[in-house]
């Protein structure tokens, strides 16, 4: 079990408290997603502290993909006996089907959990530089807007509980200090400095030399993340304005080709995007997207442009585009 050795002072719970006020309801239950590590075991102290909300559990995800999966368990048990927090153990299985490798695959089984757990609100501790990281990460892939946003600090999981980051703007080391305060103890995760993964990589080798040349650069690149969110909400909101254009009243939600090609290329691209959002669709590489766009663009009256998508196709027939089902 680890400890922290910082003992600088924090006001880290009326920061949170106040960023909370607007959020939860005076009658939620607040269920924190507790790994047992340093950031989740603070966000959960804090919040036994603060008394928000009617109800505060907690729920810990075993993925059984760590020998000391147990030892996890059993100390967060213990942890939250201290504190008074009921909590709820989940022993899940690791679906590796989905292509986004390992790290991806527990993520979704995690978030399965939460979907479940019965809570109003389920609240996650990443802090700024996992924001950092996954602005990073997702830029080098090669994302756009939505994914250069990184993590939101709050939204909707599928139909459940909302999920809420009050600690986006908090840093680690804030986290350290206020568990020297409170003498608490964490457990230590050893995948988490395996560099084969490419987030542990971009955390103990990139950003720390990033940090040698430009201090503030977990700081900046949060900034950079608001600022993509906020140009993200203003592409939504035009797809929805360009999407009520090309429905042109269709009831079985068919967009019309004569009304799509009034766009822009980058505009077409952008609804396209959105409607698969809406679909909870998965996207395809942006090449095959903007060659889709450009077809559309331009196809004979007598062609009729299709992508096929994992999750279904996309297809141009007697001059409106269809988003149809995989049977």
């Amino acid at each position: 079990m680890a400890a922290s050795r910082n003992r600088l002072p924090t006001d880290l719970a009326g920061r949170v408290g106040d960023w909370l006020a607007d959020r939860c309801a005076v009658n939620a239950h607040l269920c924190v997603g507790l790994s047992g590590g340093c950031d989740s075991v603070v966000l959960l102290h804090v919040l036994s502290r603060l008394g928000l909300g009617a109800r505060l559990t907690a729920l810990h995800v075993n993925h059984g993909l760590s020998s000391n999966a147990l030892a996890w368990s059993d100390f967060c048990a213990e942890y939250c006996a201290q504190l008074g927090v009921d909590l709820q153990i989940v022993k899940v299985s690791i679906e590796m089907g989905g292509g986004g490798g390992l790290e991806a695959a527990a993520r979704q089984a995690r978030h399965a959990a939460f979907a479940e757990c019965g809570a109003d609100v389920v609240l996650l501790a990443h802090h700024r530089g996992d924001q950092a990281e996954t602005v990073l990460f997702n830029l080098l892939r090669g994302a756009g807007v939505a994914g250069a946003r990184g993590m939101p600090a709050q939204r909707e999981i599928g139909g459940g509980p909302r999920l809420l980051r009050p600690l986006l703007d908090v840093s680690r080391g804030e986290l350290e200090a206020y568990a020297s305060e409170y003498g608490l103890h964490w457990v230590v995760d050893e995948s988490n400095h395996d560099v084969r993964f490419s987030r542990n990589y971009l955390r103990h080798q990139v950003l720390p030399v990033l940090k040698a040349r430009f201090p503030k650069v977990e700081e900046s690149l949060a900034q950079a993340a608001g600022h993509f969110s906020e140009a993200d909400i203003l592409l939504s909101e035009l797809a929805l304005q360009d999407w009520s254009a090309v429905l042109d009243g269709a009831e079985d939600e068919s967009a019309s080709l004569k009304a799509l090609r009034q766009l822009s290329l980058p505009r077409l691209k952008n609804l396209l995007r959105y409607r698969l959002r809406q679909k909870g669709w998965r996207a395809p590489v942006a090449a095959r997207l903007d060659e889709f766009a450009r077809q559309l663009l331009t196809a004979a009256s007598d062609r009729h442009p299709e992508l096929l998508l994992p999750d279904g196709l996309m297809r141009l027939v007697r001059g409106r585009l269809y988003w149809l089902p995989l049977k």
